[in-house]
């Protein structure tokens, strides 16, 4: 432990008035008020404040975007667009709350709904004329 905080709760600030070209990884938390152009890694989560500006791709396992994004998204849990978020791209995420205000250009992608296939009923088969024996309807 470090400064009260372990590695993987590390936090990471971009300040306002900061512009960075490249690419970041962190074990930790970001917060992104300045620009990044770039791809930015983090085991946390990302925050992008209302003065942040990304362009690039962003994987995280949260994200809570304020400002302006235009980037590939992909997210473990949760993605958030704030009211004064405007984000471009496309989103691969678990859960997504969108308020209302954000400006949303894109994809979304339900990581979650798309690999649970086994949930969903076999339309296919639930006619009797393409039921093959063995086979649960």
């Amino acid at each position: 432990m470090k400064n009260g905080y372990s590695e993987n709760q590390a936090r990471n600030i971009i300040a306002l008035g900061t512009k960075i070209k490249g690419d970041l990884d962190s074990d930790g938390d970001f917060r992104i008020e300045g620009s990044l152009v770039g791809t930015v890694r983090a085991k946390g989560k990302i925050v992008i404040g209302e003065t942040g500006n990304v362009e690039g791709e962003i994987y995280c396992q949260n994200a809570d975007i304020s400002g302006t994004v235009k980037a590939k998204l992909e997210a473990g849990e949760l993605t958030t667009l704030r009211a004064t978020s405007k984000f471009s791209g496309d989103i691969t995420t678990k859960k997504i709350s969108i308020e209302p205000g954000a400006l949303f250009s894109g994809s979304c992608q339900m990581a979650a709904l798309a690999t649970k296939t086994e949930n969903r009923p076999n339309f296919a088969t639930q006619s009797g004329k393409e039921k093959s024996k063995g086979q649960p309807a």
